[in-house]
């Protein structure tokens, strides 16, 4: 009972906007890591639409002439980004001798979104459930660090949030994690990198199709309608108000209902990482999946504080 009393409480203080979402993830971990969770598939299943129905809300708080700017400049960045981690990916898998499938899940999840990707990609690639397990295992763990660890080297390194925005969607791998260190540093940071996170989580489609092919697979693809659905609350909100002075309170208030949706999402994702998460990840994919986000990061990092990237 006690276990099932503090998962609520998690909850709600964490949608009370008494915490924000670092704090929402630490006490996640905490929690995950001390206790069995008590709800542990429905509260993945939970986090998972949660995130899409904050990120449909932030489109709320965004400005459409922003938002296609932002993911017109950032595809060439995303399109190398992604052909780079991918190539990367394969030969570190190669090096450490990790399994063909679970090498390309952990590639395809630092190349494109996550476990969005992984989801999207596993049925392609036919894999198993264990190897599922690990690959979003490996992946949940390094966006908990990236979360927490992304706006203090932005802040070191004196980035703009503009330059933050467009670092982390290029270097963390969920959107969730990206739009939570994004907000932590600001609102044009969040604006900018949930707009390049979203555009790169489009290349899901042509890549599993892609793939598909190639293996001669007839696994269904998951299309990410909640992009769509992101892109048509930016266009109502940019051009509704003027003819609907009324909607501009609602859009403000679903914006905010996006922000408190989003650190419930955090905390329920840091209750995820349990001590069977962290010994199902193994070390050779957990090398592998730090190794290539640790060359990623670096390499965005540099290209962006050095001019190269730039919306």
């Amino acid at each position: 009972m006690l276990k099932k009393n503090l998962f609520y409480i998690g909850i709600i203080v964490s949608a009370s906007g008494l915490i924000g979402p670092p704090l929402a993830l630490a006490a996640g971990l905490a929690f995950g890591l001390s206790v069995v969770h008590p709800y542990y598939t429905e509260s993945r299943n939970l986090s998972k639409f949660l995130l899409q129905a904050a990120v449909v809300c932030l489109g709320f708080g965004m400005n459409l002439k922003e938002v296609v700017h932002a993911g017109a400049a950032g595809f060439i960045y995303t399109a190398i980004s992604i052909a780079i981690a991918l190539s990367l990916g394969v030969l570190l898998g190669k090096m450490l001798l990790v399994g063909k499938t679970q090498s390309l899940l952990i590639s395809f999840g630092t190349a494109i979104c996550g476990g969005s990707a992984i989801a999207a990609m596993g049925p392609v690639l036919q894999a198993n459930e264990e190897e599922m397990a690990v690959s979003l295992g490996t992946v949940f763990v390094l966006n908990s660090v990236a979360l927490l660890l992304f706006p203090i080297i932005g802040h070191l390194v004196n980035f703009s949030q503009t330059q933050f925005g467009l670092w982390a969607a290029l270097a963390i791998h969920d959107t969730s994690s990206v739009v939570g260190a994004a907000a932590k540093y600001g609102p044009t940071a969040l604006a900018v990198g949930t707009t390049v996170k979203l555009a790169r989580a489009l290349w899901i489609v042509p890549l599993a199709i892609a793939t598909a092919m190639l293996k001669k697979s007839h696994a269904k693809v998951n299309w990410p309608w909640f992009i769509l659905y992101f892109c048509f609350a930016a266009v109502a909100s940019s051009y509704l108000p003027r003819y609907v002075p009324q909607s501009a309170d609602l859009f403000s208030g679903l914006y905010r209902l996006g922000r408190a949706a989003l650190t419930v999402v955090l905390f329920l994702i840091g209750a995820g990482i349990t001590r069977n998460t962290l010994k199902e990840v193994g070390m050779r994919p957990l090398v592998q999946g730090v190794t290539l986000w640790i060359i990623v990061a670096s390499l965005s990092l540099w290209a962006i504080h050095a001019g190269w990237i730039a919306l």
